[in-house]
C-alpha cells in the first residue's frame, strides 16, 4: 500500500504530542511493509531536517519539508476577523505547499492521502483534482473546543472577543471539511463519538500507540514533581500558570524539599525567568525520555483541549504515577486511584500529590499498573493493525 502523509509540522523530532502522533503511525506502516511519503510544513515553531528523521528511517521514508512563515501577522488576522474566516486554518495555505502537493500527485499514484490534523483539510480539492486516493482526516484534537473552553475562560476579557471568533470561524470551517473526505480518525473515542454525530462519512478511533521500553523505572528516580510539554499550546500555559498560583504554594510550604520540574519546548520568558522555591524550570530537555524516568511524580493540569495527552501516555509507560484533570487523562481508559489520580481542583492535586509523595510504595505501584494499562490498550503494533485494516476497509 501507498500513503502519502500531509502533516501540519514535521514528524521528527518526536519531541511534543503531535509530532510522536505522527511518526509512530508513519513509522509503523514502513516497518509492515507500506510506502509513504511525506510532505511536511516547516515553520519557525517547529523546523526540521534530515538528521532529524531516524537513521533507521531515513532512507525508507521520502520526506519533504516545505518552508511556511505560521506567525500571527496583524493585518491578515483583522482581515479574516472582519470577513469571518478562520485565520487558524488559512495560515497553512501556501503556494509552494500546493504546487509541491500536485507535483508529487503527478509523479506517483497513492492509496491512501493521509491529511494529519483538520489544518491540512484545505488542499482536499487540490487531492481530488489530481489523484484518485481515498483522503482520511486524522484528528488529534476538536480543534475548535479548544478555542471555545478559552473564550468562556476569558469571555469577560478583551481577548475573549477574538477568542469567540477563532472558535466560531474554526468550528465552521470543521463542520464543513469534515463530510470532504473518505474517512475520519480521531485520537480517541470522546472524540470520536463527537463526529459520529457531527459528519456522515466512516468514523474510526485510532488511538496513540507505543512501543514499550524495556526499562522503564531508573532506581535513583527524584521523589519529586515534574511536568513535560509543549509550551507553545495555550491550554499548557493556562494549566501551568493555574498550578503555580493555586497548588504549588501549598505543597511547597507542606513539603519543603520537594521539588517541581517542569520542561518542555518554546518554554515562555516568564517561566525560564520564574523564581518559586524550589520550581526548577529547564526549557527543552534533550531527552525527554530521560527526564521522564529520573523523576517519579507527574502532574498534567489540563483544563481545556481535546485528544489524548501522549506525554501521559509516554509516562504511564515508563512506570511513573501520575495526577492529572479528568480533561488531560480524557481518551485514556483509566481507573481512578490504580493508574492515575484524577483531580480537577487545587485541594484535590494536593491531597493526591500528598499521597503518592509521602507514601513512594504506593507511588511505584501505580506506576506498574499505569505500564499494564499502556501495554493493553496503547501497544504500537496493535494501533498499525487497526489504522491499516481502516485502509483496507475504505479501498
Amino acid at each position: 500500500m501507498k500513503v502519502l502523509f500531509l502533516c501540519n509540522k514535521s514528524p521528527w523530532p518526536s519531541k511534543e504530542g503531535g509530532s510522536m502522533a505522527m511518526s509512530q503511525l508513519i513509522e509503523g506502516l514502513v516497518d509492515t511493509g507500506h510506502s509513504v511519503r511525506v510532505l511536511a510544513v516547516n515553520s519557525e515553531k517547529f523546523h526540521a531536517n534530515e538528521k532529524d528523521v531516524p537513521k533507521r528511517h531515513l532512507n525508507q521514508i521520502n520526506i519533504e519539508w516545505i518552508d511556511l512563515n505560521l506567525s500571527v501577522k496583524i493585518w491578515p488576522a483583522f482581515v479574516h476577523f472582519i470577513s469571518g474566516k478562520s485565520y487558524l486554518v488559512s495560515r497553512f495555505v501556501s503556494k509552494e505547499f500546493k504546487n509541491k502537493l500536485i507535483q508529487v500527485l503527478k509523479e506517483e499514484h497513492f492509496d491512501i492521502v493521509q491529511l494529519e490534523t483538520l489544518f491540512m483539510a484545505p488542499y482536499i480539492p487540490v487531492i481530488r483534482s489530481y489523484s484518485n486516493a481515498k483522503i482520511t482526516l486524522r484528528l488529534h484534537n476538536i480543534e475548535h473546543l479548544i478555542w471555545h473552553r478559552l473564550f468562556y475562560q476569558n469571555m469577560f476579557s478583551p481577548k475573549g472577543i477574538y477568542f469567540h471568533h477563532l472558535f466560531r470561524t474554526l468550528k465552521h470551517y470543521e463542520q464543513k471539511v469534515i463530510n470532504d473526505v473518505d474517512a475520519l480518525l480521531p485520537i480517541t473515542e470522546e472524540d470520536a463519538e463527537f463526529f459520529r454525530n457531527h459528519s456522515k462519512v466512516l468514523v474510526k478511533t485510532i488511538h496513540y500507540g507505543i512501543n514499550l521500553p524495556d526499562l522503564f523505572e531508573a532506581e535513583e528516580s527524584e521523589n519529586a514533581l515534574f511536568y513535560i510539554g509543549a509550551m507553545n499550546w495555550m491550554p499548557n500555559i493556562e494549566g501551568i500558570q493555574w498550578f503555580l498560583k493555586n497548588v504549588w504554594p501549598t505543597l511547597n510550604k507542606k513539603f519543603p524539599e520537594l521539588k517541581f520540574y517542569i520542561a518542555g519546548r518554546e518554554m515562555p520568558s516568564w517561566l525560564m525567568n520564574l523564581k518559586m522555591e524550589n520550581v526548577v524550570v529547564l526549557g527543552e530537555v534533550e531527552d525527554a525520555r530521560e527526564f521522564v524516568r529520573s523523576r517519579r511524580i507527574a502532574v498534567v493540569p489540563l483544563f481545556s483541549g481535546s485528544g489524548i495527552r501522549i506525554k501521559i501516555i509516554e509516562s504511564m509507560s515508563l512506570g511513573k504515577a501520575i495526577v492529572s484533570t479528568q480533561r488531560g487523562a480524557e481518551g485514556i481508559e483509566y481507573e481512578n486511584a490504580k493508574n492515575i489520580y484524577i483531580a480537577d481542583t487545587a485541594e484535590a492535586f494536593i491531597q493526591y500529590i500528598s499521597v503518592l509523595y509521602t507514601q513512594p510504595e504506593l507511588a511505584q505501584e501505580m506506576g506498574k499498573s499505569a505500564r499494564r494499562l499502556v501495554a493493553e490498550k496503547h501497544q504500537s503494533r496493535e494501533i498499525i493493525r487497526q489504522l491499516i485494516g481502516l485502509y483496507q476497509e475504505i479501498l
